[in-house]
């Protein structure tokens, strides 16, 4: 019946793009028109050759005219013929090019049927249900689309048998309840036999046997007054199923029967249709080698086309690959570009903090310098002046008064005190004799019963270096032990110094706790970053070697400023 159903819209098909074809003025169009209407009526006649010879011509002249309405027309009439000659796998292939032209018109009838009639290739030739299912609801979509009533219920029918054929009856229920409903104002007397043996079959799924029972009779007694032979041999093999499964065999065996002898002269029919095809293999031959030549023709064509889209599709690809290096370049050339001026504002930033530093640790050391001095030049020497003349008045007068003596007393006192605030400002040592006997003064003088400091250097103790520089080096040193005594819990402590090309190379190791060199702050004051600091301001080298519980090192690595 599906089949069947085909060419008779197949033929309402071509009359309609006939009709349109007619009003050009192109006779080209014209003639391919006449053509695929004619090859329609010879296929409905059985006249394969000559429809199939027609449909040749049609195609080639679609083809010149690059009219995908036309190309689809074409394979269509050349698919319904192998359909019609059993040659399913043929007709399935031109199906599927008449599908590719008819998806790029807008002919929506044409692209409802093309979609059914894969459809039933699928489910009823190949058995492949899914691919059948997704054509006939393909084709649904077209017929909602054209608002053609009877072609939605026609659809619908197709998609409850597939359903059905695969038990699937849930999906194909709300498409058999449509039917139902609207059957009797949009079906055809070619679909009410099977829409009656569908519902027996549903019923008998639901184990509904009266029903079920009813509605094959039914397709059995319509199916006998019709023509549609195809739809009542179904309709006696699905009630011969049901009667078995209600183990009625005797009349499953009567219905059984029915249904070979009406599928035996069905076959007859193929058969008798093939053999009167025999008879023009050889015509059908050349007209597939000429059909051949169209395709070679137009593949030809058609991949000089693609090569010119393809060398086109290349071109824009290197386009729009070059633009999109260019732009990560750009990208990552500005990041690169920030990145460094970030990098160059920290640095500028860092040397400012540093020269701050300093210049402030600068600005300690000559106030120390000048405070020592004045200390020691001037407060100093005037106390000693005042102690020399009260002795000179004591002794002119001899008066050795209990003031005078007291007075004498906290003067000299006083000038002690002075005196050693102006060496701890500055060291008369390191004034005197310069920094390595300051230095190993100042490891003997931080020496005690709970640390000791080791002294070593490969200068002689007589070398002096720049007032300054030695001024720098040895309150920075000064600090480090100050910090060892202070914080490492160390017992010992090694100071080492030497001289090697125009740097003086300075380690100060101690046994302590050690710390994470990652984590360590600046200390107040003159802390270890400050240090650090200073020495880059120097154009030295500054470095911290330190774990927890194994000690501390710090390296320093200084140029040396000489004595002008």
């Amino acid at each position: 019946m599906l089949h069947k159903r085909i060419y008779s819209i197949l033929l309402v098909l071509f009359i309609c793009c006939a009709n349109s074809f007619a009003q050009t003025k192109s006779s080209i169009q014209h003639e391919t028109a006449v053509n695929t209407q004619k090859a329609t009526r010879l296929m409905r006649a059985g006249n394969y050759e000559k429809s199939l010879i027609l449909c040749r011509k049609a195609l080639d002249n679609a083809i010149s005219l690059k009219d995908d309405n036309l190309i689809a027309l074409a394979y269509n009439t050349i698919a319904a013929n192998f359909d019609e000659l059993a040659e399913y796998e043929k007709a399935l292939f031109y199906y599927k090019k008449a599908i590719i032209y008819a998806n790029k018109t807008n002919n929506n009838l044409l692209k409802n049927w093309i979609n059914n009639n894969l459809g039933n290739i699928y489910c009823f030739d190949k058995k492949e249900y899914n691919k059948g299912i997704y054509h006939y609801k393909k084709s649904l979509k077209y017929s909602t689309i054209i608002a053609d009533s009877s072609e939605i219920v026609f659809t619908k029918l197709n998609i409850v048998w597939a359903y059905f054929d695969i038990n699937k009856f849930d999906l194909g229920l709300p498409y058999l309840n449509y039917i139902n409903k609207y059957h009797k104002k949009h079906g055809t007397e070619t679909t009410i036999v099977a829409l009656n043996m569908l519902n027996g079959v549903y019923q008998s799924h639901l184990n509904n046997n009266k029903k079920a029972e009813f509605y094959f009779e039914k397709a059995i007694d319509l199916g006998k007054k019709g023509n549609e032979k195809s739809d009542l041999s179904h309709s006696h093999q699905e009630y011969a199923k049901f009667l078995f499964k209600t183990k009625q065999y005797k009349k499953a065996y009567e219905n059984l029967t029915a249904y070979n002898e009406i599928s035996d002269q069905l076959n007859d029919q193929e058969k008798l249709k093939k053999l009167n095809v025999a008879g023009i293999n050889l015509e059908i031959d050349e007209y597939k080698r000429e059909i051949d030549d169209i395709k070679t023709k137009y593949k030809t064509n058609h991949q000089i086309l693609i090569e010119k889209q393809s060398k086109n599709k290349l071109i824009s690809i290197v386009i729009i690959s070059i633009l999109l290096l260019v732009i990560i370049f750009s990208y990552f050339y500005y990041q690169n570009k920030q990145l460094k001026q970030n990098n160059k504002l920290k640095d500028f930033e860092s040397k400012i903090q540093e020269s701050i530093i300093t210049a402030s640790v600068n600005g300690q050391e000559m106030e120390r310098k000048k405070i020592a001095s004045f200390l020691h030049d001037n407060i100093s020497a005037l106390l000693s002046s005042a102690a020399l003349h009260l002795t000179i008045f004591s002794s002119k007068n001899d008066n050795d008064s209990v003031e005078i003596t007291k007075t004498k007393a906290i003067l000299i006192q006083t000038h002690y005190k002075i005196r050693d605030l102006s060496h701890q400002l500055l060291p008369s040592l390191l004034a005197r004799f310069g920094l390595f006997y300051a230095l190993n003064d100042l490891c003997e003088m931080s020496s005690n019963s709970t640390i000791h400091f080791e002294y070593s250097s490969n200068v002689s103790s007589e070398t002096r270096y720049n007032e300054d520089y030695e001024m720098k080096m040895y309150f920075i040193i000064s600090e480090l032990l100050n910090n060892i005594t202070k914080h490492s819990k160390a017992t010992n402590s090694i100071l080492s110094l030497k001289e090697i090309d125009s740097q003086l190379h300075i380690i100060v190791k101690d046994n302590g706790v050690g710390f994470e060199t990652k984590q360590y702050k600046t200390i107040e004051g003159f802390g270890l970053n400050q240090i650090k600091a200073r020495i880059n301001t120097m154009n030295g080298k500054f470095e911290i070697i330190s774990k927890p519980k194994q000690g501390t090192t710090i390296k320093i690595i200084a140029p040396i400023e000489y004595k002008s």
